[in-house]
């Protein structure tokens, strides 16, 4: 009894602890978390009802909107949903009994707190990950049959889609899990859920996409984008720094340190191939981990053709996560409580890289408020000038404008500056002194 009551202490720290250094990655960065596909969101959110964006699903932009109904910015309802999303997922694994250990151990690893910080979509799609393999789960051991598992299963891949496209590759890992699986009784269910699924991306294409965007295919579809020499690289680098549980972002100007942090994710990634093969698998574990892979090996091969960012912790978020909830399962059988040594390391390291990287998110915010409203564009649309998109010294101006008027667009054209509502990083820099951190 007294290790159970010790258990629970050690558990509700930790969930306290991952709450507090969430709202902290956020404040001491220098634009609170945010990165050009957040200005897209934020601004997408705001123009609603008008569709001005079609490269994202309207799921995550939705979520921000209807907490600016609440008297919310756009910026802080990101951040709301990113720690209402942590906080779910706790809550389903309690009352559901299902990985709440794991889930724990999982949310206060640094990578999955820089992404509860983010204001990006991988915050939203998490928990309803969380409730698919859930759903998975009660249709494998049976306790969903029929057409009810047949529906649950759908709507929750229909849900996932909605909020991030690569939703697409689990499709395909429920379908082909179907197909393994013919036999047994689950096996049709997953099957025609996959075939649901893959039916509402070609309508949500035709009916969606091409209704508001129809050059989209043709700006976004290109074979041969990057050597297969490169895509090996980048696939190693972002695996080892995806399943380091300390440090998920390398050094961009290179390093000896690099050489440790993609050591320790590769040394983790053969311990997880190693546990998965000595240890016996559940239907349930192969499944997510089956979905795991799947969903790394399809970000790999669209990137052929495919512009997507190289793959890294917050690409493979969806698909690591199923990953970790089995890996951490088979640590705590194995070791016991001292698993959770490693979330408490992995807070106590982010903690340590966030406060000497710090920056001052708040009061660059006052800085940037005082000049926009000094410039009368607090509100309404916001070009900023841009002579490509590597000036990331720019882009971060671009971003932290954001996070105060949404409704913020980088253009490309130099005629552009001539207008009063385009900004540029003089125009800004020489009116403000932004706080600024040395890593991103």
């Amino acid at each position: 009894m007294r290790r159970k009551v010790l258990e629970q202490r050690i558990q509700i720290l930790l969930i306290f602890a991952t709450v507090i250094f969430t709202v902290l990655r956020f404040l001491l960065n220098e634009k609170g978390r945010t990165n050009p596909d957040s200005i897209r969101f934020m601004r997408t959110a705001n123009v609603f009802p008008v569709i001005d964006n079609t490269t994202t699903p309207m799921g995550y932009p939705l979520s921000l909107k209807f907490f600016t109904l609440l008297g919310m910015d756009e910026f802080w309802a990101s951040k709301t949903i990113g720690i209402l999303a942590y906080l779910f997922i706790i809550y389903f694994a309690w009352k559901k009994k299902f990985y709440l250990k794991e889930t724990i151990l999982i949310g206060g690893l640094f990578s999955f707190v820089s992404i509860f910080s983010y204001t990006m979509s991988e915050s939203l799609i998490l928990p309803f990950l969380f409730i698919f393999l859930f759903v998975a789960r009660q249709i494998i051991i049976g306790e969903l049959k029929g057409f009810k598992a047949f529906l649950y299963l759908s709507l929750s891949l229909l849900v996932l889609y909605n909020i991030r496209y690569p939703a697409l590759f689990i499709m395909g890992g429920v379908f082909l899990f179907g197909i393994w699986n013919y036999r047994k009784h689950y096996g049709r269910t997953f099957i025609f859920s996959g075939l649901v699924g893959f039916a509402f991306v070609v309508l949500y294409k035709f009916l969606f996409i091409d209704y508001f965007n129809e050059k989209y295919v043709d700006q976004f579809l290109e074979i041969g984008l990057h050597p297969t020499s490169k895509l090996l690289v980048e696939l190693f680098q972002g695996l080892a720094t995806t399943f380091n549980p300390f440090i998920h972002i390398a050094n961009p100007a290179g390093g000896i340190i690099n050489y440790g942090i993609y050591s320790i994710g590769f040394l983790n990634i053969l311990l997880i191939v190693f546990l998965f093969i000595k240890s016996r698998l559940s239907e349930t574990e192969k499944f997510s981990v089956f979905t795991g892979v799947t969903g790394i090996i399809c970000s790999f091969f669209i990137q052929y053709f495919y512009s997507v960012n190289p793959i890294d912790y917050r690409l493979m978020a969806p698909f690591s996560f199923p990953i970790w909830l089995v890996y951490f399962k088979k640590m705590y059988q194995i070791f016991g409580k001292p698993t959770y040594g490693i979330t408490v390391l992995s807070l106590i390291t982010g903690f340590v890289f966030t406060w000497l990287s710090k920056g001052n998110y708040l009061e660059n915010r006052r800085e940037i408020t005082k000049f926009l409203k000094s410039e009368k564009l607090e509100k309404g649309r916001i070009n900023f000038y841009m002579e490509n998109e590597e000036q990331l010294d720019r882009m971060q101006i671009a971003e932290l404008i954001s996070t105060v008027n949404p409704n913020v667009k980088v253009t490309f054209v130099p005629k552009d500056t001539l207008q009063t509502n385009t900004l540029t990083k003089y125009k800004v820099l020489r009116k403000i002194k932004i706080d600024e951190n040395k890593y991103q």
